[in-house]
């Protein structure tokens, strides 16, 4: 299963239908044109939240899927401290975690611990264990990219620094306790929920 954000909204690709959520479109693979059609109205109809597109080929409709945009690659970092605070930045006038592009010839995990320290200021973390990606478009002067940001779960015991990273547009940096996060919800991108989520709230 695939998840892929437009921003708040998503396209999900399966190998059977998701009667879990509500979908405003359920979608057959059939054809590639047929896709790629399919993408295009989405980007421009801002009234469908989500789209479930599924066949039993899910390698091969996320292989065509991937084809209709340019990659790119992120990569970024949820930071517990031991005080059990996580680190957030405020960027856009909504809560994030601090992640950014990855380098040529870099690798995810060390750019993730690049942009940790670019980004809030702090040195020292490292990483615990590889959490699941996340996936999310965007278009930039005609040329719509599929981003694939790889995440880390960090773990760090120095000074609860707040020294945000002004000239990328970050804000705030912010260290909030787990009960804190449900708080975030309405203001925080869903995938970012997601991220955190499947990473905090359920071991509450």
């Amino acid at each position: 299963m695939y998840k892929v954000h437009f921003e708040n909204r998503f396209i999900l690709i399966s190998s059977e239908p998701d009667r879990i959520q509500k979908y405003g479109l359920f979608h057959k693979f059939n054809d590639t044109s047929e896709l790629y059609k399919l993408i295009s109205d989405f980007q421009s109809d801002k009234s469908l939240t989500a789209i479930n597109i599924y066949g039993s080929d899910i390698k091969h409709i996320w292989k065509i899927f991937r084809i209709y945009f340019t990659e790119v690659g992120a990569a970024g970092g949820l930071v517990k401290h031991t005080s059990g605070r996580y680190l957030f930045i405020e960027k856009k006038g909504k809560l994030d975690l601090p992640k950014g592009h990855i380098e040529p010839g870099e690798d995810p995990d060390a750019c993730a611990l690049r942009e940790v320290s670019e980004e809030c200021g702090i040195f020292g973390h490292t990483i615990v264990k590889e959490i699941n990606p996340s996936y999310h478009t965007y278009t930039w002067e005609g040329i719509s990219y599929l981003k694939k940001t790889h995440w880390y779960l960090m773990q760090y015991d120095g000074d609860t620094v707040n020294e945000p990273q002004t000239e990328e547009g970050i804000t705030k940096v912010e260290w909030l306790l787990p009960d804190e996060l449900n708080r975030i919800k309405d203001s925080a991108w869903l995938s970012l929920m997601e991220v955190i989520n499947s990473s905090v709230l359920r071991n509450l």
